[in-house]
């Protein structure tokens, strides 16, 4: 699954002239990793994100809105009824806000 998050960080860390040498130790991993994370090969934890978007200099919220919509689309994307469902969902998140 190519994913949004993994093409978003590599266009951050680009234009910001950082290798992944520079990036991979901030988060305890080695640079293979987060290449194949960049790649949507696999997903980072959660709990990385605070330290890629100090990494990155961007939002935290920026980073997670992307991550988050990876895995909207990991579960339901290959689905027919997928945008009826995700209608569903911001109707019950906002009725919730209120």
């Amino acid at each position: 699954m190519k994913g949004y998050f993994g093409y978003r960080i590599r266009s951050l860390r680009e234009k910001q002239h950082l290798f992944l040498r520079h990036v991979a130790p901030l988060l305890d991993m080695d640079t293979a990793q987060l290449s194949k994370i960049e790649k949507g090969i696999r997903q980072i934890k959660r709990e990385h994100i605070p330290a890629l978007a100090s990494a990155l200099n961007v939002k935290y919220e920026e980073l997670l809105t992307f991550w988050l919509a990876d895995q909207v689309i990991k579960v339901i994307g290959e689905e027919e009824v997928a945008l009826k469902a995700i209608q569903v969902a911001e109707k019950e998140i906002m009725t919730q806000k209120k």
